[in-house]
């Protein structure tokens, strides 16, 4: 019996590179939205309009899904900073409003924020948080995974994207920036995630 192709709902080139070898290890055959075509619509941003990873991660999946007719799984996936009262958490992506950036100089435009909002802050102690979600039109599955830390003032590290420099692993001891893919995937948020919801698709596949 043929695998379905389960489809990576993401555009981000960053998650791909750590997603597509989770799902190799676990046998499942992925595509992203550029190998299955789906150009990027005006109102894809505005489904991610909740309050909450999960939702917003649940959305994303039914979204792709809808149109695609593919099994779909798609994240959301944040920075949340306890002196910052959990910013920019959902709105991590975003939070430097500069909707005419993307990729890297989207990225450098967020970090910028957050140095700017943690320069008087002297433990600033955060988290990153992932949902993990899949829908197939018969059922949806959704799963937190989380990793803590401390945000950093100075850029460490050529790995990872989005904060990752900046963001200090307690289990690593050494920011993301600075580790491999392979290390930051045994601790992360995301990685984390995507193990509990392949677990939970092997099992009732």
């Amino acid at each position: 019996m043929t695998t379905p192709v389960v489809l990576l709902a993401t555009r981000s080139e960053g998650k791909l590179r750590e997603l597509r070898p989770l799902f190799a290890s676990a046998g499942i055959r992925v595509q992203d939205l550029r190998e299955t075509q789906v150009g990027e619509a005006p109102d894809e941003d505005a489904v991610e309009a909740f309050d909450t990873f999960a939702a917003n991660a649940v959305a994303k999946a039914r979204y792709f899904h809808v149109l695609t007719g593919l099994p779909t799984v798609a994240d959301d996936s944040g920075l949340e900073v306890a002196a910052l009262n959990g910013q920019p958490g959902v709105r991590s992506k975003r939070w430097s409003g500069r909707t005419d950036l993307s990729g890297q100089a989207l990225d450098d435009a967020n970090n910028a924020r957050l140095l700017e909002a943690l320069r008087n802050v002297k433990h600033p102690v955060a988290r990153y948080v992932c949902a993990a979600a899949y829908c197939d039109g018969a059922r949806e599955e959704v799963v937190l995974g989380e990793t803590t830390g401390a945000m950093v003032l100075d850029a460490r590290g050529g790995e990872g994207f989005g904060y990752d420099p900046y963001f200090f692993s307690d289990e690593l001891g050494a920011t993301f920036g600075e580790s491999s893919r392979e290390a930051k995937e045994r601790v992360s948020h995301r990685g984390r995630a995507f193990r509990a919801l392949l677990e939970r698709i092997s099992v009732q596949r």
